[in-house]
């Protein structure tokens, strides 16, 4: 193999492990972020449902202060919650509005993991653009794709 197509490879490789790489790594990190948020409305309205369902009016519960230190609290009326509506700021709601919010969230939250997921499909298909041009440079002959089985 000659030397410019050496220098070539070692282009598209350093491409691949400075660039391609460490996109992927990050972009399945946000995704991954949306999928903790996603499950924390999912547990949130579920909460309030079986609130509504089992018409809970006060109840005694486990509030964090941080640092995994707990303490005892009393909720005498449960009509109203405060919702985490982002940047540090909390909204009182009613049981059907912040089921209405949550909603919204989830529409928010589902279109953003079907971005990063076809953001992440991208930077895979980039890379395999990528090794693809490496196998040609170096003149080996293509995979051969796995035997399909018939079941």
């Amino acid at each position: 193999m000659e030397k410019r197509q050496q220098e070539k490879i070692q282009k598209f490789e350093e491409f691949v492990d400075s660039r391609l790489k460490p996109d992927l790594v990050r972009a399945i990190g946000e995704r991954d972020k949306v999928f903790e948020q996603q499950k924390i409305f999912v547990d949130l309205r579920r909460n309030i449902e079986n609130l509504e369902k089992n018409s809970v009016t006060s109840l005694r519960t486990l509030v964090n202060l941080g640092s995994e230190v707990y303490v005892q609290a009393d909720v005498p009326d449960t009509q109203r919650i405060f919702v985490d509506v982002g940047l540090g700021f909390h909204v009182e709601f009613t049981w059907s509005e912040a089921l209405n919010f949550i909603s919204l969230r989830e529409e928010k939250i589902a279109r953003q993991i079907e971005e990063y997921t076809l953001q992440i499909a991208s930077i895979k298909t980039q890379i395999k653009l990528v090794y693809e041009g490496i196998r040609e440079l170096m003149e080996l002959p293509a995979e051969k794709p796995p035997p399909q089985r018939i079941f």
